[in-house]
């Protein structure tokens, strides 16, 4: 039976292709590799830099979280190139110096966070100072609302979380942490993305065992002078009300969306993101934006919102500029079931070598199916890069890559969980 199942894996990843005669997009395949596994903790995508000629990774969890423990587990480490750093055992990572969690109505860090995103500022030649765009979780007992400042959360009909009817469901927000000594030390500067408290989903139509709402589950990219930012959106698009909650509103107002922040605000970004309105960046930070549309999956073929224990929508987008292919990937999950549960990782493409125009933000291709593994659930896919003389002297990370890349994905399957490789993305032009 698992012979059976292996040819047909294969049969499916070696014809895997996104083709479209009328609109030319580039073409790829997967082909079996030998698997890597990551030796350490994973839970998000992977936010790694070159501080000179050392490939360096933040991968892990780490602050406050009353659901699941408090965390130490986000931590770094080094090695001569991606594969090399990959391979390093856990204990060889290194715990960096990270701003301490602040009681409830303080001003600082609530909650955990999770580095998705490395941004390293080019103005430093060094290659030191690094922006971390990262994936923040809370509930209304680590942020109560506050109705002085609208931050913070009711506990009131609150949904369920992944550890059954008496555990919570979590809130996601995005912010940036800066360093200036290659990520050793971090700095906090604050949330710059965010849904605010009257936009949770509640009891009784929140049954999916996810989130409450939020905006979580980032990848970030530069071009020009702004860094853009794609993003999970899991709200309501606009006041949650038990007695006028219609799904289809829900779903319309969901998937993967897109924010853009100047690249000179990263130090003070509070505030000053601006979400996709439609036609142009004009909503506020913790205003209600619009998803991209080519990534919606229709609400009769099999959409639906993220509230929803059907699931029926695209998430977790991972973005890398291609040098061969000259355009944007993005590669994305499916969840298809309650508890993030889904089985297959998605691509899509962006033709545009820059987003200066708004609307370029917005021309993706329509999602294509890039691996399936039904009995497993899929999270956190990402290309890497290899230990080629190509990607080595090119400075390769998740956001740049080349023709060839190594694809990881987090599976969660009967025997537990894990972060590998077993295949090599290569991509063609036709």
């Amino acid at each position: 039976m698992k012979k059976v199942l292996f040819s047909f894996f294969l049969f499916i990843i070696l014809f895997s292709s996104c083709r479209n005669s009328d609109n030319p997009e580039p073409a790829f395949r997967l082909i079996p590799a030998e698997k890597i596994r990551f030796n350490s903790f994973v839970d998000c995508n992977m936010a790694e830099a070159w501080i000179g000629d050392t490939f360096r990774i933040f991968p892990g969890k780490y602050g406050e979280d009353p659901l699941w423990g408090d965390a130490r587990d986000l931590k770094f480490t080094d090695g001569k190139n991606a594969p090399d750093a990959f391979d390093n055992d856990s204990s060889e990572f290194i715990n960096p110096v990270m701003p301490e969690n602040v009681p409830p109505g303080k001003d600082g860090l609530h909650g955990a966070v999770w580095f998705e995103t490395i941004y390293q500022d080019t103005n430093d030649p060094a290659g030191r100072t690094l922006y971390a765009i990262y994936h923040n979780e809370n509930y209304p007992s680590t942020l109560p609302y506050n109705p002085a400042t609208g931050e913070g959360y009711n506990n009131l009909n609150w949904p369920q979380g992944l550890l059954g009817p008496e555990s919570p469901a979590a809130v996601c927000r995005i912010g940036i942490m800066k360093s200036i000594d290659g990520g050793r030390s971090w700095e906090n500067k604050g949330i710059f993305i965010e849904d605010l408290d009257p936009r949770m989903i509640l009891k009784p139509h929140n049954t999916s065992n996810t989130f409450a709402g939020g905006v979580g589950d980032p990848s970030a990219v530069a071009s020009g002078d702004y860094l853009y930012l794609f993003y999970g959106e899991y709200g309501y698009p606009g006041v949650y009300n038990e007695n006028t909650y219609d799904r289809r509103s829900e779903w319309e107002g969901q998937c993967i969306s897109v924010a853009r922040i100047a690249l000179k605000d990263l130090d003070d970004p509070v505030g000053k993101a601006l979400r996709w309105d439609g036609a142009d960046f004009t909503v506020p930070y913790n205003g209600i934006g619009k998803p991209i549309r080519s990534f919606q999956i229709p609400f009769g073929e099999g959409g639906g919102p993220a509230s929803s224990p059907e699931g029926g929508f695209h998430w977790g987008p991972s973005v890398s500029w291609n040098t061969y292919l000259n355009c944007w990937v993005m590669l994305m999950g499916h969840v298809t079931g309650p508890s993030w549960r889904g089985s297959k990782v998605f691509i899509s493409f962006n033709m545009n070598p820059d987003f200066s125009e708004p609307g370029k933000t917005q021309e993706w291709t329509k999602p294509q199916l890039l691996l399936d593994m039904p009995g497993y659930t899929l999270w956190y896919p990402s290309l890497q890069p290899m230990d080629t003389p190509e990607d080595v002297s090119n400075k390769y990370t998740c956001l740049r890559l080349g023709k060839k890349a190594r694809l990881y994905v987090k599976r969660l399957g009967p025997a537990g969980d894990e972060y590998s490789s077993e295949h090599i993305i290569e991509f063609t032009k036709e």
